[in-house]
């Protein structure tokens, strides 16, 4: 069975239809990569799964959970951890404060989270506000992994990114799979980096699923018709 899985799903911001046909499924331990162009429906592919949005139509099953009319607390309690676009951290708590604020009983904590990202040791005491952009996207992953779910999601976690601190983002993703068997479900834009962590890949084109497969299959006519600009 299926961590997660979107079958027929469609989604609207008031009168607007933003999705009309999602499938999507992740197994336990697997990365799949959503892709596809700006304004596809990425973004409210993942506020549907993290409880943000309500989907109108098809279903949104999470371990084995009917997600249709659960609140997005309640998804986290459930062990949805969102790394949102933006990554929206308490600018004026510290780090520490930021880290344990939505804390759950689990393997991940504090020590943990420094483990992966020594920075956030270094930087226990200073407030989010204070932090270096990508300081702030490992505070907003740490964040969502002490939360201890079972399901990682990253939107955009290397936007606007220094190279080298992309660089230490994707490897702390490779490191949660080879050493955590956690599922991870990454929206980014490099296709070089996504192939060497992805097993699987979905991309959507307004709103639809139009390729679903082994990341490996991802053939250079396929990027070009839905990824290139």
């Amino acid at each position: 069975m299926s961590l997660l899985k979107l079958s027929h799903v469609s989604a609207f911001y008031g009168a607007s239809q933003a999705l009309f046909d999602v499938h999507l499924s992740i197994e336990k331990g697997q990365v799949v990569a959503l892709m596809g162009r700006n304004g596809m429906g990425k973004s409210t592919t993942v506020k549907v799964i993290s409880r943000l949005l309500r989907h109108r139509g098809g279903t949104v099953m999470f371990d084995g959970q009917d997600m249709a009319r659960v609140p997005s607390y309640r998804a986290a309690r459930a062990g949805i951890g969102l790394v949102p676009e933006g990554r929206r951290c308490f600018s004026n708590l510290t780090v520490h404060e930021n880290l344990i604020a939505a804390a759950r009983p689990g393997a991940w904590d504090f020590k943990a989270v420094a483990g992966l990202f020594p920075r956030l040791e270094e930087r226990r005491d200073q407030v989010a506000a204070s932090l270096s952009g990508g300081e702030q996207q490992m505070l907003a992953i740490g964040r969502a992994l002490m939360t201890n779910p079972q399901l990682l999601v990253l939107d955009e976690a290397t936007e606007g990114l220094a190279p080298v601190v992309r660089q230490e983002i994707w490897a702390a993703i490779a490191r949660l799979k080879a050493e955590t068997g956690m599922a991870i479900l990454v929206i980014d834009k490099s296709i070089r980096e996504l192939s060497r962590v992805a097993d699987h890949a979905v991309i959507l084109e307004k709103g639809v699923s139009v390729w679903e497969g082994a990341f490996s299959a991802l053939s250079p006519e396929i990027t070009d018709r839905y990824l290139g600009v």
